[in-house]
């Protein structure tokens, strides 16, 4: 088998789909070590922004303009966010302590840009190339 060929097979495990990655970061809930690929926490994002605009709505409808339902969705999910964007910085070789440069606005489009990098194919500091979570 080719070297190419390796890669593709190495990739094929780290391919995460729409709910897998919302009980990936609920099982991985305050994991910090490991890698999540690309995939993992872009749908991670996607899941907690449609989750959070219907709980949004719910709320004004049931309470007006009280957030309770979002409240508890975002303080639920902060943990799970913050663990799930360590892990995607590890992916590509950085701390997940870089994730205070967002602090900033800079610092915010400068994470944009890693968390859209491709992860390294090849063990790096963080581990082996395995999605976190995944038996």
């Amino acid at each position: 088998m080719s070297e190419s060929s390796n890669s593709i097979v190495g990739r094929e495990h780290r391919e995460v789909g729409f709910v897998e990655a919302l009980q990936l970061a609920f099982k991985n809930y305050a994991l910090f070590s490991g890698r999540s690929s690309r995939g993992a926490f872009w749908f991670w994002i996607l899941w907690t922004i449609i989750i959070s605009a219907v709980l949004g709505g719910v709320d004004s409808l049931l309470f007006g303009k009280m957030g309770y339902l979002q409240g508890l969705w975002n303080l639920a999910t902060f943990i799970p966010a913050i663990a799930i964007g360590a892990r995607r910085l590890h992916d590509i070789n950085r701390s997940g302590w870089w994730q205070l440069i967002g602090i900033t606005v800079i610092g915010v489009l400068v994470l944009i840009y890693w968390f859209i990098k491709p992860g390294h194919e090849q063990t790096n500091d963080f581990g082996a190339d395995v999605e976190a979570g995944r038996a």
